[in-house]
């Protein structure tokens, strides 16, 4: 058991880092855009950057996990965030931090899929759904702390130090890591650098376009005509990589794995569920602060509603998962979420004050400690255990891209009626993109009701 636990904690440290680091830049973003004097399109790199690394290189951080030892490349991929996080705090302007976010989301393109493989692999089949929960809920931690602690250092330091702070924890992980936790190995299979490039390409292009509609520039023949050139070229190197991957013996995405509805439809409700959650997570703080006109540290803590439920949720959800199966707590997850974030949205037209947002702010909450811990059983659920760990990565690239392209959405949906000259119209761009997020939600719906019972 003490085995056990310290797998546990240890893998759900790395998860812990790599959502803090995308949590603890959200009620840092007002400071952010302020200091290095950026658009609402500029600003959404700070956070799109990150993912979009993390979803682009993920698969090939299990490849090389799977080949060459899950936990090595795990401490590989902390090291590596750390060096990313301390370009972060040194970025004179946000072109140096946003290439910074990109190494750190370098590193974190394994430590989370790692560790869910880590802890997979080292635990018996009945307790794995509870250990998820638990993992969940540690790593949900960094839903509480991070922009809490962000809006802390932001009032009382500067918004550099929110990322020196991951280097005590990167190096603490790694050093114990070395004593407490297996080395584990999957299918070991050469790597092709081409279906690399090409799933880089593809992710960062389709996102890039679909920003780039939010941009001034958008209305220049030139600029347009560069938008659907990369646009048009990433939709055609996805449909090349899918060729490719179904050609070869040793695909960097094994497309058995697609063969199977679970693992189908869990990817597609775990990308709409955190397409949902990012594009909430991106504005909400900045809500707080232009139209509440509240602390950045004031924001953190009034988040605290719709994030601290994750840490109180997520494990009892895992044990519910155990007992009544995927589909029926990831549905529930989702459509709570959605019902959550459509709450929200009628209460801030009109216009109450903050103890009304505790609850639809709790309701989202509590969908998203439901769906996480079951959509993760149910895309693990459906691989052998020589697949697990691509599983882990596949699971990942659509939780991340679906963050991406989350982000993306809520700020074209922002930039179509609202902007930062005052409070009202910063509120009216963000009624439209915290409707999308809802629709997001409660369309992840039907892709949870097609998961089978386990």
């Amino acid at each position: 058991m003490a085995k056990q636990r310290w797998v546990l904690g240890l893998t759900a440290l790395g998860f812990f880092m790599a959502m803090m680091d995308s949590m603890i830049v959200t009620t840092a973003s007002t400071a952010i855009r302020t200091d290095f004097k950026i658009s609402v399109s500029s600003l959404q790199w700070a956070l799109n950057a990150y993912n979009i690394a993390i979803a682009a290189v993920l698969l090939v951080g299990v490849a090389l996990g799977e080949r060459f030892g899950r936990r090595r490349v795990y401490e590989l991929g902390i090291l590596i965030f750390c060096l990313g996080s301390i370009g972060c705090a040194l970025s004179p302007n946000i072109a140096i931090l946003i290439g910074a976010r990109v190494v750190a989301g370098i590193g974190a393109s394994v430590m989370t899929p790692m560790s869910m493989a880590i802890l997979t692999q080292a635990l018996p089949a009945n307790r794995r759904g509870q250990a998820l929960g638990i993992w969940s809920g540690i790593g949900g931690l960094a839903l509480i702390i991070g922009p809490s602690l962000g809006g802390w250092i932001v009032t009382q330091l500067t918004w550099q130090w929110i990322f020196w702070i991951n280097l005590p924890i990167g190096l603490a992980v790694v050093g114990l890591s070395q004593r407490h936790l297996p080395e584990s190995c999957g299918q070991a299979e050469p790597i092709n650098w081409l279906d690399a490039w090409l799933l880089i390409f593809v992710s960062t292009g389709l996102i890039w376009a679909l920003s780039a509609t939010t941009m001034t520039a958008i209305s220049q023949p030139l600029f347009l005509g560069l938008v659907v050139v990369i646009g048009g070229l990433s939709l055609v190197g996805g449909g090349w990589f899918i060729h490719r991957q179904n050609q070869t013996n040793t695909p960097l995405l094994p497309m058995q794995l697609f063969k199977t509805v679970a693992f189908i439809h869990g990817n597609v409700a775990t990308f709409l569920l955190y397409a949902a959650m990012y594009g909430i997570v991106f504005f909400l703080p900045q809500y707080l602060q232009v139209s509440r006109h509240a602390t950045a540290l004031t924001a953190g803590l009034e988040l605290l509603p719709w994030t601290g439920t994750l840490v109180l949720v997520a494990p009892f959800a895992g044990q519910a998962v155990d007992r009544w199966g995927t589909r029926i707590v990831a549905l529930w997850g989702l459509l709570l979420q959605g019902i959550g974030y459509l709450l929200l949205v009628g209460l801030l037209v009109v216009q109450t004050t903050y103890v009304w947002l505790i609850f639809p702010l709790a309701l989202a909450g509590v969908g998203l400690s439901m769906g996480g811990p079951a959509l993760q059983k149910a895309v693990l659920g459906a691989a052998t255990p020589t697949l697990l760990g691509k599983a882990a990565g596949v699971y990942n690239v659509f939780r991340l891209f679906g963050g991406a392209v989350g982000t993306t959405l809520a700020v074209i949906g922002f930039s179509s009626v609202g902007s930062y000259q005052t409070a009202n119209r910063f509120t009216a761009g963000v009624l439209v993109a915290f409707l999308g997020a809802a629709i997001l939600s409660l369309l992840g719906c039907w892709s949870a009701w097609q998961l089978k019972r386990v």
